[in-house]
């Protein structure tokens, strides 16, 4: 196949005012599908293949539809290009930012499918669809799709920390899991992997039968207890840069001094904190249900005539946000007994008779993130709260 090859999507024609250009880009590993559309003319969608990562070649793509729709318009047209929030991340997006293209960056969970059949599957499909919510979109109609707000460099630098901290703690558990179960089958029980004497407790160890450990089991699980303490060191110096930041922020007068600010509060260390500031309350939210939506913390109705019931919570938005708040709000409980928030959960719990915790600790998540908030934006101390100083 030539993948320089251009060809018109038969029979799709859209007919549109918007006086611009718009492209949607189709990301794979492999190749790059660009679904244009200009005014005037037939109004057909054409389709252009690039090879991944061909940034020059879509530059001269985008210049190409620019100077075909002079031709067609008699006047320089603005671009407007739409993608799907996915493994290629943002530069793509601020690459064209540069050239002056008016880039969106759409999360495609959002748009809209039809259920009335299997829905077929191709990257020619899904370029006309990104095309068509992004035309709906700029005409102005609601909901019908949810634009990302993509991080600066530095704001998604900052997120590593923390998710990397997660990675290496989520490995950790899995290796020190797996030298237990081994030791188990034995007949091994109460090895605990992470203390520090680990390697001399080892040498003591014999199966429940009174056997000394088979050869290759024990290499075996020495080989573990490398890869566990290369973690553990790994972690050791997240936690260091996490920790540095964390002290530079107190004083210095910028972005970070949140973080500083979160540690304040009783019951929230440094690791909650910097969550939290990373994942979420960087960003400029216009309201509280925009907050609690970008967790995912927002109730789901479910209405049809009589019926009426809540479904929980949409669960769309940053999960690692979303799940950090859950925990912090058993946390608030626990560190922040006094407040205005834990005794309304208790209040709560206690009208269902101590049933129904489950949702009345969701509910506590959604306001204790929207409280945090407006602490940090604003300076507003949370009602009871108790504040530690530094």
């Amino acid at each position: 196949m030539d993948i320089e090859m251009d060809t018109l999507i038969p029979n799709q024609s859209v007919h549109t005012t918007l006086n611009a250009i718009f492209v949607s880009l189709e990301l794979s590993r492999s190749t790059w599908l660009v679904t244009s559309l200009l005014p005037g003319g037939n109004d057909k969608m054409s389709r252009h293949t690039l090879h991944a990562g061909d940034l020059n070649g879509l530059h001269q793509r985008l210049d190409k539809l620019s100077a075909k729709a002079k031709e067609q318009c008699n006047k320089v047209l603005p671009i407007v290009s739409i993608q799907e929030a996915g493994l290629d991340g943002f530069w793509i997006h601020r690459a064209l930012l540069k050239t002056g293209v008016e880039s969106h960056v759409v999360d495609a969970a959002s748009i809209a499918t039809p259920r009335r059949f299997r829905r077929a599957k191709t990257d020619r499909l899904d370029g006309e669809t990104l095309l068509r919510a992004l035309l709906a979109h700029k005409r102005g109609e609601p909901r019908v799709c949810s634009m990302v707000v993509p991080p600066s460099p530095e704001e998604e630098d900052r997120r590593r920390i923390s998710r990397e901290r997660r990675g290496l703690i989520a490995e950790r558990i899995r290796l020190v899991n797996r030298i237990k179960g081994l030791l188990f089958s034995q007949g091994v029980a109460g090895f605990e992997p992470l203390k520090r004497d680990r390697r001399k407790r080892f040498e003591e160890v014999a199966t429940g039968d009174g056997r000394p450990l088979p050869n290759r089991l024990s290499d075996e699980i020495v080989r573990a207890f490398d890869r566990l303490e290369l973690l553990l060191e790994q972690i050791k110096a997240v936690e260091a840069d996490r920790d540095q930041e964390i002290a530079a922020a107190k004083t210095a007068e910028s972005i970070p001094v949140g973080i500083a600010r979160l540690m304040t509060l009783k019951g929230v260390g440094p690791e909650f904190a910097e969550i939290l500031w990373s994942e979420g309350l960087f960003r400029d939210f216009a309201n509280r249900r925009q907050l609690a939506s970008y967790a995912g913390l927002t109730p789901t109705p479910w209405q049809s005539g009589s019926i009426s019931h809540e479904q929980g919570v949409s669960k769309s938005g940053n999960p690692r946000l979303r799940t950090i708040m859950v925990q912090l709000a058993w946390f608030w409980l626990l560190h922040q007994p006094g407040s205005a928030l834990a005794r309304w959960f208790k209040e709560r719990v206690a009208l269902e008779g101590g049933r129904r915790r489950k949702p009345a600790i969701v509910a506590l998540a959604r306001k204790l993130l929207v409280a945090l908030w407006k602490f940090v934006k604003d300076g507003v101390v949370i009602e009871g709260a108790i504040i530690k100083s530094l």
